[in-house]
């Protein structure tokens, strides 16, 4: 896998470039578009034989990177493929930070299949590696992070997002003294964020996109830290409604179809199996994990992320663009 490392940064990057002239368009399916397609581009350009596992949906809904898709120049290895073109369309709309290009590789096979539905999903670093069980209310995992830090539950950092169906785990965690930190968007790199050395938050609990939980799964096992992850139906995401049990219908059925279970507790080594992982994350605008691209004297800056999983590398790296 170390001779894909150059051709994977330079795809989060393409798409990256693609989409980031756009920051502040307010059209985010225009956002989605450009980087989609300039990453298309860039993975039929490599020499693999690649296979979309985590995508943009199925065939029928994804003109491009649709589950199942094969892409690369049919010679080279056979690689799983998560991708996430744009992690927080919304944001780059909006001009608002955190948004990230991102993909991941690994020998075929590895890779959870998971269709595009909620997933809940906690992440440690590796100093609380099998500290956490999903099977637990979060009261009591919170607890034995707490304990396999050495920390009392005051000083535990927990990051999460910024929406309504979250609110009661962040209310729990608060009444027990951690510090929330809810950001608008961004599990992936809120994910990254709780596995580096010099991290910030010490565990990350969200209910979002299955498809954002592989591709962090990817970023935390090559870092060495623990993550855990459920299927949630629609109706227990968003509310029991009749509109909302005809979608929790489909989501089964197509868990059926492609070999996963809905409420199973899914451990970091049934999500991405082995430890021959590339993850890269290119900034598209500004965030916590990464600076966002930049326009410089002659053409643009960009910083990109690179994790390899074989190695135990993780690497930043700055690259100017001219124009």
């Amino acid at each position: 896998m170390i001779s894909l490392t150059w051709p994977l940064f330079r795809t989060t990057e393409r798409a990256a470039l693609a989409a980031w002239p756009q920051t502040g368009c307010g059209d985010k399916n225009r956002i989605d578009g450009l980087a989609v397609s300039a990453m298309r581009q860039a993975l039929n350009e490599v020499a693999i034989r690649g296979r979309i596992v985590i995508g943009e949906g199925e065939i029928d809904c994804a003109p491009m990177l649709w589950i199942g898709e094969e892409v690369g120049t049919g010679s080279g290895p056979e690689v799983d493929i998560a991708v996430d073109p744009i992690e927080g369309t919304r944001m780059v709309a909006m001009g608002q930070s955190n948004a990230l290009a991102v993909m991941a590789f690994a020998p075929r096979g590895s890779l959870l299949h998971a269709p595009d539905m909620y997933m809940k999903k906690l992440v440690v670093n590796a100093q609380a590696k099998g500290a956490i069980d999903l099977a637990l209310p979060l009261a009591d995992n919170l607890r034995n992070v707490a304990a396999a830090l050495g920390k009392p539950l005051d000083r535990l950092r927990m990051v999460t997002l910024d929406k309504p169906r979250l609110h009661p785990a962040i209310a729990e965690a608060t009444q027990l003294g951690v510090k929330v930190f809810a950001l608008p968007d961004g599990d992936v790199a809120a994910s990254v964020l709780t596995c580096l050395q010099d991290n910030p938050y010490d565990l990350m609990y969200t209910l979002g996109g299955a498809p954002e939980g592989v591709i962090s799964a990817c970023a935390v096992k090559a870092l060495g830290g623990d993550m855990q992850a459920e299927l949630i139906d629609f109706c227990e995401a968003k509310g029991d409604t009749a509109d909302n049990r005809v979608i929790a219908v489909r989501e089964r059925q197509r868990c059926a179809e492609m070999g996963v279970e809905i409420n199973r507790v899914y451990a970091i080594d049934t999500l991405v199996k082995g430890n021959d992982i590339l993850f890269s994350a290119t900034g598209v605008t500004g965030g916590d994990l990464l600076m966002g691209i930049q326009q410089v004297a002659k053409g643009v800056r960009t910083q990109t992320l690179l994790i390899g999983g074989a190695e135990r590398t993780c690497n930043i790296i700055d690259s100017l663009h001219s124009w």
